[in-house]
């Protein structure tokens, strides 16, 4: 299965998916840290998370994928919200809690 392929079946089968660098349990930087705090914190219990240390395609790709340059992604119901920088801004801004909640309850 194509890299590109192997992206989209993550995103169509899963609600809540975050590329990050590393585990939620071990996050490998501070951004990928904070973004698994945020959507922790806005009530995301179905978070399906890929590290991208651990898929050297996966890393390669996703960025053009996305057309977004770094990491952590978060897509929701299959479409890209941001990285970190949104992810917190849209949690300060409760925001993020509704997009979550809509998402898991789809």
């Amino acid at each position: 299965m194509a890299v590109t392929e192997r992206i989209r079946a993550e995103l169509e089968a899963h609600p809540v998916v975050l590329y990050m660098k590393g585990t939620p349990e071990f996050p490998m930087c501070g951004y990928s840290q904070r973004a698994v705090e945020a959507l922790r914190a806005a009530g995301a219990t179905r978070l399906h998370t890929v590290n991208v240390m651990a898929d050297p395609e996966i890393r390669a790709a996703l960025p053009r994928y996305s057309n977004w340059p770094t990491f952590p992604q978060l897509f929701v119901q299959g479409e890209l919200i941001g990285g970190a920088d949104i992810i917190v801004e849209l949690a300060e801004a409760g925001e993020l809690a509704r997009i979550v909640a809509e998402a898991q309850a789809a």
